[in-house]
């Protein structure tokens, strides 16, 4: 590397050169107070030094977000996306979950929510070409049994929902062989779980889903009462461990979440009229999330016509805007309506 080409006073040049610093990127290994000790220079020209040397590997321009997001083709592995396996759906989301952080899918029993987990786990498996990652999914339950009843159904009717795959590659395809499912009953089990069998799976390339049915469970069980105090330190760990696995194997990780009433206002999430609803956990938990989306449906009684209308919502999230769009749930799994989709 030719020091002089670089916009550099000659006395700075100069001291480098005595420094013996052979190379440009081994400036960058040292901070400014050494470089003002290995080179007698002040502590202006260490700053400046370093500055210049870091526009020189930069290549001399700045990147800014929108250059970023225009380069899609040159980072295709941080904009890709776990499809749901519905256009409608994957439209609201921009093209599915984020491949890095946890998303929260929170709502009322019975809204669909662990029908479109199970939605997603067959997704998961599916050619990248089609929105899959082309590996297993992890399902770890914390409350009933898991329902492979009803996954056995979502895998008989893959064809109907998946009418954008051939038909061939999904008779092919051995969706059950690849689901790992665990059961946790507390805390401490599902704290063992995320950081020590987990991880194996996804360093195997045999997973790149985890789903935990639900998030809530075992922490309103075990951290009712007066024992809510100790529940913020337990729920940042496991949003650590669960954060660290998303960014280590670019795994997404959805947490299915319960809901409860409203303390403030602030907090609640549409719901039935007269009704307060926020996801259950509070703040402690809402910061651990990259995605919140909420679920949610009309009693019949209370929808147009008397049939009930489930709306999905997107709370808060880094890249989209509050959105939302009507579903339903049918044999074949969760269908986004089409023109439902509202900002």
């Amino acid at each position: 590397m030719d020091w002089d080409q670089l916009d550099l006073n000659p006395r700075i040049v100069a001291a480098v050169k005595r420094a013996k610093l052979a190379s440009v990127k081994e400036v960058l290994h040292f901070s400014g107070p050494d470089l003002q000790r290995l080179a007698g220079l002040s502590g202006p020209d260490a700053q400046h030094l370093l500055r210049t040397v870091s526009w020189h590997l930069r290549g001399g321009s700045l990147c800014t977000a929108l250059d970023l997001q225009q380069q899609k083709g040159r980072f295709p592995e941080q904009h890709q996306r776990l499809s749901l396996g519905c256009p409608v759906l994957d439209g609201l989301l921009r093209g599915g979950l984020p491949l890095g952080g946890i998303t929260e899918l929170a709502g009322r029993s019975s809204v669909g929510k662990t029908q479109l987990a199970l939605q997603l786990c067959l997704a998961v498996q599916l050619p990248r070409r089609l929105g899959g990652l082309e590996a297993g999914a992890v399902y770890v339950c914390t409350e009933d049994a898991f329902p492979d009843r009803r996954l056995q159904q979502l895998m008989a009717q893959q064809r109907r929902l998946r009418t954008d795959a051939p038909g061939h590659e999904l008779e092919e395809m051995r969706f059950g062989d690849h689901i790992f499912i665990e059961h946790v009953a507390d805390v401490d089990a599902l704290l063992e779980c995320v950081r020590r069998k987990v991880p194996l799976l996804l360093a195997r390339g045999l997973a790149r889903l985890v789903v935990i049915d639900s998030v809530a469970a075992p922490f309103r069980c075990e951290f009712a009462g007066p024992a809510a105090a100790r529940r913020a330190p337990a729920l940042q760990a496991l949003g650590a461990a669960l954060r660290r696995l998303s960014c280590t194997f670019r795994s997404p990780v959805l947490c299915v979440n319960q809901v409860t009433e409203a303390v403030e206002e602030q907090d609640s999430v549409p719901g039935a009229p007269g009704e307060r609803l926020a996801p259950a956990l509070g703040i402690a938990w809402s910061n651990q999330l990259l995605m919140r989306l909420v679920a949610d449906r009309q009693r019949p009684e209370e929808a147009p016509g008397g049939r009930p209308c489930r709306t999905l919502r997107v709370v808060f999230a880094p890249h989209l805007p509050p959105s939302s769009c009507s579903y339903t749930v049918c044999a074949e799994g969760v269908r986004g309506t089409p023109g439902t989709q509202s900002c």
